[in-house]
């Protein structure tokens, strides 16, 4: 017959650690995919622009500039705009022509938050033709 060596069959030693083996595994494969993923979630993308060799587009023969200096304020030509002014100071300059382009020039301390509200009044105005005003950089070259 059988032999019992303990009062109770069905009760088990208590183990009082932690094996902790299958938890450092998940770890090391979570490291190995951080580390491998890491380089690829980067935006960083290095491209050498060509120079242009174009010839700058002919100026018309009155242009309508907007200007924004470092401080924020707008300018239509010459005559200050107040905030929120600017489709009806750009229609009073094209005489309400929306086709004639608006140049858009800013200095470079000006954020790029002013730069596209600003865009945006001239798209709510009913102006889509914007060029952005650069220097031109082949003169220092």
């Amino acid at each position: 017959m059988a032999i019992r060596l303990s009062d109770s069959a069905d009760d088990l030693p208590v183990n009082h650690e932690i094996n902790v083996t299958p938890f450092i595994d998940v770890m090391l494969v979570l490291l190995i995919i951080f580390m491998v993923a890491a380089p690829l979630a980067t935006v960083d993308v290095k491209v050498d622009l060509p120079v242009s060799t174009a010839r700058p587009a002919a100026k018309p023969d009155k242009p309508v500039f907007l200007s924004i200096k470092a401080d924020g304020q707008m300018l239509v030509g010459e005559n200050a705009v107040p905030e929120g002014g600017i489709g009806a100071a750009i229609a009073a300059a094209t005489g309400g022509d929306r086709e004639q382009r608006v140049f858009l020039r800013a200095d470079k301390a000006v954020t790029y938050d002013t730069i596209m509200a600003a865009m945006n009044q001239l798209r709510g105005a009913g102006y889509l033709k914007v060029a952005l005003v650069g220097q031109d950089g082949s003169a220092g070259a």
